[in-house]
């Protein structure tokens, strides 16, 4: 069971890679209010629990459980506050200042909040709810599991940085060691915890001070 629950983690990561790919190669994007609301739980979600329920697993075995809250909360915090303080001082060493002008665009912020909360929930129930935990069941070693999943979380990021923000080289290869350092913060925390709320949280931790300070 364990051995094909790991093939249908790499077949899902093999599809979002393709599929979530080749939606950045389209010549339009759709608004980030319908991609975040609408498209993303489409792609992402429904093929997740769709595998969940061929391997017949639980909410809980994706971490979607309010067991060990409090330790959730605690971790959440204390790394989340690390991250914060590493946006700061990128931010000061980027423009030799603090410049705390919130890169929001034109949507208003709570909207804005909950965009990120829901492109969180989604992110975080595919990688860590799902095929960290498949890894990690197959390989028996989290510090291996975990960095499997954390570079294949870098990857998957790197259509968007490329296609959509143009990052030039330098600014990409800064972006893509923070969002692996990130990945295995969160994997970290998530075994720890075996809740799934953990690395949402820092998900959303973590991507406000990057809009807020960057």
């Amino acid at each position: 069971m364990s051995l094909r629950s790991l093939k249908h983690a790499i077949s899902l990561y093999a599809y979002l890679f393709v599929v979530w790919g080749f939606y950045r190669l389209l010549f339009f994007q759709l608004p980030e209010t319908v991609e975040v609301l609408f498209l993303k739980p489409i792609l992402w979600l429904l093929p997740t629990f769709f595998l969940i329920k061929k391997d017949k697993l639980s909410c809980k075995d994706i971490g979607l459980t309010w067991e060990n809250l409090f330790p959730t909360i605690y971790f959440t915090l204390g790394l989340g506050t690390l991250f914060v303080v590493v946006a700061l001082a990128a931010n000061y060493l980027k423009y030799d200042s603090f410049q705390f002008t919130a890169n929001l665009g034109q949507t208003p912020f709570f909207l804005s909040f909950l965009l990120s909360f829901i492109t969180a929930f989604s992110e975080e129930i595919v990688f860590r709810g799902y095929i960290f935990t498949r890894f990690w069941q197959v390989l028996g070693s989290e510090r291996t599991a975990n960095i499997i999943v954390s570079l294949g979380w870098v990857i998957i990021h790197i259509p968007v940085a490329v296609l959509d923000w143009k990052m030039p080289p330098l600014d990409l290869v800064s972006y893509l060691f923070v969002i692996f350092i990130f990945s295995i913060g969160a994997t970290f925390i998530y075994a720890r915890t075996k809740n799934i709320l953990a690395p949402i949280f820092l998900h959303v931790l973590w991507q406000w001070p990057i809009a807020l300070f960057r």
